[in-house]
């Protein structure tokens, strides 16, 4: 595993990169069994239709540039494309988008990935302190984290007890137990997560920040859709 990661690093690094693209950081995090979302880069309409009909509809496209961070701000996401012209025409809507928004943006392709059905959002996250090294947080995710901005933090690496105890702590805790007729969330899916990452976070010092929001978390498993690092 850390071998592999450090040629995603590497050639991120010999772009003059101090971030990861988001293939390459959900090519990072399944190196470690964590569950991202079926993903392809591709670098025509054509590659992105045979992509979606190998991934299966509905799918998400999402730019992929190195001057485009924010890919929503750029217009360069699109969800729920049911079909192979939605593909076509979502395909050149973004590459419109993103020329009008970000002019002289770099292009690398554009990522098809699995649409995962709606479901109960957490956020795991770290940031690197400087002093005492990487550290965890966990909480709900989607606008919960930034409204309620109810999380827990412990420094990696974690035991399973650690785990278990950061999700007991949020304030929203019911929420994962299925309060108000919505559905449980699957706890032992998240308790791994939890401990996938940590165990990422202490073999990959090359990490600075990680953001994995949303993460989709179901009765009986979990999906990561979006995922962020920032290098060192």
């Amino acid at each position: 595993m850390r071998d592999e990661a450090i040629k995603i690093f590497e050639e991120a690094r010999s772009e003059g990169r101090d971030f990861l693209f988001e293939h390459e950081a959900k090519k990072l995090c399944a190196l470690y069994g964590l569950p991202v979302t079926t993903f392809t880069i591709s670098k025509t309409e054509d590659e992105a239709v045979d992509a979606a009909k190998e991934i299966g509809f509905p799918v998400v496209l999402k730019i992929v540039s190195p001057q485009v961070l924010h890919k929503s701000d750029a217009g360069g996401v699109l969800i729920n494309i049911e079909d192979e012209d939605g593909v076509r025409t979502g395909y050149r809507k973004i590459l419109e988008n993103v020329k009008a928004k970000v002019p002289g943006a770099v292009i690398t392709g554009i990522l098809v990935q699995e649409m995962a059905p709606s479901s109960t959002e957490i956020i795991v996250g770290s940031t690197k302190d400087p002093t005492f090294g990487p550290t965890l947080m966990f909480g709900l995710g989607g606008i919960f984290v930034e409204i309620l901005k109810d999380v827990s933090f412990r420094l990696a690496p974690i035991t399973k007890t650690d785990a278990e105890e950061m999700i007991r702590e949020i304030r929203s805790y019911k929420i994962l137990e299925g309060a108000r007729g919505m559905p449980k969330a699957d706890q032992e899916a998240i308790v791994d997560i939890l401990l996938k990452t940590s165990k990422m976070l202490m073999e990959c010092p090359e990490i600075k920040e990680l953001d994995m929001n949303p993460v989709l978390v179901y009765e009986k498993g979990a999906k990561i859709v979006d995922a962020r690092v920032i290098l060192e």
